[in-house]
């Protein structure tokens, strides 16, 4: 029986998202566009099984299959990362960290991070977490001049608090992220580092920002954003006893049997992305994204730290107009059909659920086959849809000329 058949208000609801995706442009900067490949293996038989445990050492029966599956994925992703060892089973990256902390540290010990409002993630301490209730997160800062990472803060807060673990790796920082200083104050107080490159792992892969090794003991990711696989998560490493750890951090420590179907979609992606044209695709990403931000900029937007170097920009709407709200923008621009979301910038006077700002990205549209030029016509519908916030038919006619737009860039399935 089809899903038609067997549930046509499910399968109406999913012919609308697909029509949803199809007539908009993505600018979500963590979201993506998978391949029918990796959209079949997600889909597949591999969601009837469980298969707790690891390849060779499952607590049920027939696994032979999902072994050579999972041992497959363990070994792209190493290749994919120069990396000894990895992690593929974590259901998310938030489950990647919790598992990576739970190998590094006991509960109560501190670590520091960039706080949520500068750029971080809910899971490097965010104070409703896991991340800060079983552990003691401390926090670096920003540069208030260049709103880059300050150095002088990490080694200060390191000096400190002494922590066993410096986490970087971020959700909303424009700039390439210098591993080798955070492993250099990490030796100078005995800490581990910790990379969390959920959203620059697809520009690791392709040599494309520098790679967190050999200076992280541990690193974490998704799988999905820039690496353009399933949602999920992964966790990698050198050190063969963080790797036990990792390993029991994960089964049993904080999952259950693994979802092999996506196990399978991640091993699928991670081919995808050792081949030759994944590293074009990842130039692409950051070609588009600093002719985005250059395209803005000449319109009277301000971007955090004045530009990019990777695959997202953070626009302070305030330049444009000063009672402009992240909240506001993000609805209009979806009425336009563009999508996006809201997101603090430094020292956000505004809460979370308004902010003065919005985060942008490329990879989506990236995916689809945009290209530099394009990017000048992406940026002038986000602007027009700016300049007519609270017009319904405006944005309604913006929304009908991107549909049009979209129409020249196919889904890749």
């Amino acid at each position: 029986m089809t899903l038609q058949e067997a549930d046509p208000q499910i399968a109406e609801l999913m012919a609308k998202e697909q029509h949803r995706q199809e007539s908009t442009l993505e600018l979500i900067a963590s979201e993506n566009h998978v391949s029918r490949a990796v959209m079949e293996a997600a889909g597949s038989v591999l969601t009837n099984k469980y298969a707790e445990g690891y390849p060779g050492k499952r607590y049920y029966g027939g696994c032979q299959f999902y072994d050579q599956i999972e041992t497959l994925a363990i070994d792209r992703a190493k290749q994919l990362f120069d990396c000894k060892y990895a992690n593929v089973q974590p259901h998310s990256g938030a489950n990647a960290n919790l598992a990576a902390f739970m190998a590094m540290m006991q509960p109560g010990d501190r670590f520091i991070s960039l706080n949520l409002a500068s750029g971080g993630h809910l899971s490097h301490g965010m104070k409703l977490n896991t991340s800060a209730i079983f552990y003691k997160p401390a926090h670096y800062e920003l540069d208030p001049k260049t709103e880059t990472i300050d150095f002088d803060s990490v080694r200060a807060k390191a000096q400190e608090i002494k922590p066993r673990v410096i986490l970087c790796g971020y959700s909303a920082y424009p700039r390439t992220i210098d591993f080798a200083q955070f492993r250099k104050i990490a030796d100078e107080v005995g800490a581990l580092v910790m990379a969390d490159i959920a959203h620059i792992a697809g520009l690791v892969a392709a040599g494309i920002h520098p790679s967190p090794f050999p200076h992280a003991h541990v690193v974490t990711t998704t799988t999905h954003k820039t690496l353009r696989g399933p949602r999920g998560g992964l966790i990698l490493t050198n050190d063969e006893e963080l790797n036990k750890a990792i390993n029991r951090s994960v089964f049993p420590g904080s999952q259950g049997g693994p979802l092999m179907h996506i196990v399978a979609a991640k091993a699928v992606a991670f081919g995808e992305s050792l081949r030759p044209e994944f590293k074009s695709y990842a130039r692409q990403i950051v070609k588009n994204a600093k002719a985005l931000a250059d395209a803005l900029i000449a319109k009277g937007y301000r971007l955090v730290s004045g530009g990019t170097d990777n695959h997202l920009m953070l626009v302070d709407l305030r330049a444009r107009n000063a009672e402009l709200t992240g909240a506001d923008v993000e609805k209009a621009l979806e009425a336009a059909g563009i999508i996006s979301n809201k997101n603090g910038v430094p020292n956000d006077t505004r809460p979370p659920t308004q902010t003065s700002g919005l985060r942008l990205g490329t990879p989506a549209i990236t995916t689809r086959g945009l290209k530099e030029a394009d990017m000048a016509t992406v940026a002038a519908f986000i602007d027009r849809a700016v300049l007519a916030k609270g017009n319904t038919d405006g944005l309604a006619k913006i929304r009908g000329e991107v549909a049009e737009f979209c129409k020249k860039f196919p889904m890749p399935h």
